[in-house]
């Protein structure tokens, strides 16, 4: 079953969107990731919500911002797919989708993503390349990638 993407100004969700958005991201990065972090960080209403539905549940999701609000660059974060989805692709699917988003609404094909370490691979399939040293962010490794 293919993934229906839609792209939504944080005023454009309605408030059952923004919930299921909010426990995917706990579901993943606080339960899953076990990691005790502040995901509710006050950025989500200057982002890009693109959300990939399955069967009328959120199944992906990234948030994007403009160039100069996160990065320099425009950024993707929070690339999320629900575990029992992996392993259909959707999180090539997402990561398209966004990068179409910032195309459109911020007219640059430059961005730039906090990645974690173990899926370098992943985003090196869309383009992406490594920048700069590791690091360690909420306590899981990360590395700077950057698409031009």
């Amino acid at each position: 079953m293919d993934l229906k993407i839609e792209v939504k100004k944080f005023s454009e969700l309605s408030l059952a969107e923004l919930y299921d958005i909010l426990q995917l991201r706990s579901e993943v990065f606080v339960v899953e990731q076990d990691c005790v972090y502040q995901d509710i960080d006050g950025k989500d209403a200057e982002a890009l919500h693109v959300i990939g539905w399955k069967n009328n549940k959120i199944v992906a999701y990234t948030r994007c911002f403009k160039p100069g609000y996160y990065f320099e660059q425009a950024s993707i974060g929070r690339v999320i797919v629900k575990q029992s989805e992996r392993k259909f692709g959707y999180g090539h699917d997402i990561m398209k989708a966004s990068a179409q988003a910032i195309e459109q609404h911020y007219n640059t094909t430059n961005i730039k993503l906090s990645a974690q370490q173990y899926l370098i691979k992943f985003y090196e399939s869309h383009g992406y390349r490594t920048v700069g040293e590791g690091y360690l962010e909420d306590g899981i490794p990360h590395i700077g990638m950057v698409k031009e």
